[in-house]
């Protein structure tokens, strides 16, 4: 038989209770749901609280703090380069790569989508359309995407791209096995759809956020049309179709006091995007294969993981296993076809930190299938408290104990490489010139969860590969090249098509700086900085290479610094 083709639709920031298929009263998802009654269910499924660390599990199997991808940026974003991934698996066994939206793995090489195994790539950068390393002026509308690293300008809503993009992708290759990774950024802030979506949502005293739920239902439009499509292509019967999310519900719950729901449907869960209790990290997973017999509205209790996935995929796609790779996950295809009834009950770790240092061996959730123990302290029977609202870790010491003797034991394995950062790499001719944006900087938090915002200071730091020796021009900017402004300017949200501000100002923070630093393998270098330039450029000759930290710095002239926000870095 033909191996299948595999299509993956993650969507991101959208929850379990976020369908009408699994219980809302007011989501209008009819295609969804229609995949719903013909798919195998995953009801106990789990990823983590964040999208990185999500995606990354996705990936490679790895839980976050293995695999280096724990936080959403400060270069903690970024897939260790040691690591194989689920489109490097599929590559190697003959499968065509394709990856639209959002990746937010890296940025640069060699940590880039098509630099792990996707062969074609349309995408946005960052963790979100319009974020600091993406083309400027992106607003979900008319936005300018990368193909393959190059920039090129589309029409549209970028929910729309991803999949019209992806079904160009199909069509191409619908004559051979293909893996299809379709990761939209919506429903992600900003909350931003055309007004026929917001429209049927807006009055509904229940909702908290209108136009999130009408970015759920034209994702669902769109996964309706790419289904059409494979019918009529004649592939339906012998391709995985997989719709799941990337961690709890944002948009659609408001939550109080000890993260429980105030308004919003959440299935009964407590807690919602970036919790340790299940409403921040249980998603909805169904999957359909005709041909491998995999649907039909059945429903499985057992607990999985993200890090299912990719030994899933190996063994239902026949794929070569990589050598020497020992997964964090176990396959689930003998589940799924149901020559296994049960899985071995697993005790798992859903870890990760949104901040600059490590993350703290507390900060998570231990997971089993009757036990869950938020931060060590806290122990919820999840079979008969499902809504997590009575901690009996005071009458099951025992239980705290064997789980919290578990996690000891992981964090000995992974502890020794979370201080790691994963360098960028600096002349390589896969990416030259190279540009270093304040989303990666590493330190203290130099960028806001908002789009484009930078009105907070940069640290001016990264990790870096110095890859060969020569001629570089290293460049500082307060602007991306395609904005052209001068360092010292200022600029509003409507000339920068952005929504939010973090100073609250309505302004970018407006910066005049009188000299430029420059620090590299312990050597600094200062340039006086001219009021109208937009970038000022050091010219160095270096013989050193390897891994160190770069520092650029603005200095205004009451001798204040501020890292520079971005640096483009060209090998001449």
């Amino acid at each position: 038989m033909k191996q299948p083709n595999v299509i993956l639709v993650i969507t991101d920031d959208q929850g379990y209770g976020d369908l009408g298929c699994t219980g809302s009263p007011w989501m209008k998802t009819p295609n969804i749901d229609r995949f719903y009654g013909e798919s195998l269910r995953l009801r106990d499924f789990h990823v983590s609280p964040l999208c990185t660390p999500t995606r990354g599990a996705i990936m490679t199997g790895h839980h976050p703090v293995r695999n280096g991808a724990w936080a959403t940026c400060w270069g903690r974003s970024i897939l260790r380069r040691d690591e194989v991934t689920m489109a490097d698996v599929f590559a190697a066994s003959g499968y065509r790569t394709g990856m639209f939206g959002k990746w937010h793995l890296g940025d640069n090489y060699p940590y880039r989508p098509m630099d792990r195994g996707f062969q074609h790539v349309v995408a946005h950068k960052g963790g979100g359309v319009g974020q600091t390393p993406d083309f400027w002026g992106n607003n979900y509308f008319d936005d300018t995407y990368f193909h393959n690293g190059q920039p090129v300008a589309h029409e549209g809503y970028c929910t729309d791209v991803w999949f019209a993009e992806a079904t160009k992708f199909i069509e191409a290759n619908r004559d051979r096995p293909f893996f299809a990774y379709i990761a939209t950024n919506a429903p992600h802030a900003p909350f931003l759809v055309a007004e026929q979506y917001l429209r049927m949502y807006e009055g509904n005293p229940g909702i908290p956020n209108a136009a999130f739920c009408g970015m759920v239902t034209n994702i669902d439009e769109n996964f309706g049309r790419l289904e059409a499509r494979l019918g009529e292509l004649g592939i339906a019967d012998n391709t995985i179709l997989i719709f799941m999310t990337d961690n709890g519900s944002d948009g659609g719950l408001v939550v109080g006091e000890g993260e429980r729901i105030v308004k919003g449907y959440n299935a009964g869960m407590r807690g919602k995007k970036g919790s340790y209790y299940d409403g921040g990290h249980r998603v909805p997973f169904f999957i359909r294969w005709p041909n491998g017999c995999i649907g039909g509205g059945r429903d499985i209790s057992e607990m999985a993981f993200h890090v299912d996935l990719l030994p899933t995929f190996i063994d239902l796609c026949g794929l070569k296993a990589p050598e020497g790779v020992v997964f964090d996950g176990i396959s689930l295809a003998g589940l799924i076809h149901g020559s296994e009834a049960a899985l071995p009950d697993r005790t798992q770790f859903l870890q990760y930190r949104q901040d600059t240092v490590p993350p703290q061996k507390w900060t998570n959730a231990v997971v089993t299938k009757q036990w869950r123990l938020v931060r060590g302290v806290e122990l919820y029977n999840i079979k008969a408290d499902p809504g997590q609202e009575n901690d009996v870790a005071a009458e099951h010491p025992d239980v705290v104990a064997r789980l919290r003797a578990a996690h000891e034991r992981w964090w000995e394995e992974i502890s020794p490489r979370l201080e790691e950062y994963s360098p960028i790499s600096l002349g390589n001719d896969a990416e030259n010139p190279t540009l270093l944006d304040a989303m990666d900087v590493m330190g203290d938090m130099a960028f806001s969860q908002n789009y484009i915002v930078l009105a907070k200071k940069s640290t001016g730091k990264w990790t870096v590969d110095v890859e060969q020796p020569g001629a570089y021009r290293f460049s500082l900017r307060r602007w991306p090249k395609e904005v052209g402004l001068p360092i010292s300017a200022a600029i509003s949200p409507e000339e920068a098509r952005t929504i939010t501000f973090a100073d609250g100002s309505g302004r970018c923070a407006t910066i005049q700086p009188s000299r430029a630093r420059l620090r590299l393998f312990d050597r600094e270098w200062v340039l006086p900085v001219d009021p109208d330039a937009v970038e000022v450029t050091f010219g160095l000759d270096l013989t050193q290479t390897g891994v160190t930290v770069l520092e650029a710095w603005f200095l205004d002239a009451d001798g204040e610094e501020r890292g520079a926000y971005y640096v483009y870095v060209e090998r001449v």
